[in-house]
């Protein structure tokens, strides 16, 4: 096996960047608008019951994405 058989799929690298600059603009956004209306960070916390995992094929773990959400979450109220 060379190396290029076990380098991620453009479409997976695509996804990893697009969800990293996402996390990062929302994680900015979330700050910011706490501190105009604050409680936001709460009222998000509340609703992860509502948050899961589409995934179809045996993947989805719906608490596996709330933990990243409630981490998030944390992040952005410590900072």
């Amino acid at each position: 096996m060379n190396d290029t058989d076990r380098s991620p799929s453009t479409s997976a690298v695509q996804a990893r960047q697009r969800e990293m600059a996402v996390e990062h603009i929302l994680f900015h956004v979330v700050k910011h608008v706490e501190t105009q209306h604050p409680g936001l960070i709460d009222r998000i916390e509340r609703s992860l019951d509502h948050l899961g995992d589409p995934g179809k094929d045996g993947t989805g773990d719906d608490e596996a994405v709330r933990e990243i959400a409630r981490k998030l979450l944390a992040s952005a109220r410590k900072d």
